[in-house]
């Protein structure tokens, strides 16, 4: 089976599966200095990594404001959402900022598997003979990278990410 990867415009489809496209990708890696793994991944596998960063980041994160439409696929485009810089987002497109860090997960996505269980899972610590080691559990490679949250942090906030908006 074939992935045809479909990307939201804004128009609040309900067949997309993409906040970029290879060209979104292209162009934002274009002067990333860290773009190896993007400009050496085949087309094939940059739309399979764009829709994976796109499921992931509307999998771990929560947004601000309402979706468009009940019958959209994906979490954009949204109602009530601000930048920023605290304007108001226009309801019938993507943020850059959306598409730059569906561009960025899927450039980690194609450098390392970040959905995968640890090697060490299970194991608090494991001796032979004179040798030890003790796992640490806090260290665990994160699904959704420090650059991909801090980009998408004007929109909402990951989900069990320990802070709550309060609002009087």
């Amino acid at each position: 089976m074939t992935l045809i990867l479909v990307k939201e415009t804004g128009t609040a489809s309900a067949t997309s599966n993409s906040y970029a496209n290879q060209a979104d990708g292209d162009s934002y890696h274009y002067a990333h200095l860290y773009a190896t793994d993007w400009t050496g991944a085949t087309t094939a596998n940059k739309e399979k990594a764009l829709v994976m960063a796109t499921r992931l980041i509307d999998d771990y994160f929560t947004f601000e404001g309402r979706k468009v439409d009940d019958q959209q696929a994906l979490e954009w485009p949204r109602f009530d959402i601000y930048d920023r810089s605290g304007f108001l987002q226009n309801s019938d497109s993507i943020p850059t900022a959306v598409v730059n860090a569906t561009c960025e997960m899927a450039r980690w996505l194609l450098g390392e598997d970040r959905t995968a269980e640890e090697d060490t899972r299970g194991f608090t610590s494991i001796k032979a003979g004179s040798l030890a080691l003790t796992v640490d559990a806090a260290d665990r490679t994160a699904v959704m990278p420090d650059s991909v949250v801090k980009m998408l942090a004007p929109y909402g906030m990951p989900f069990g990410g320990g802070i709550s908006k309060v609002v009087r």
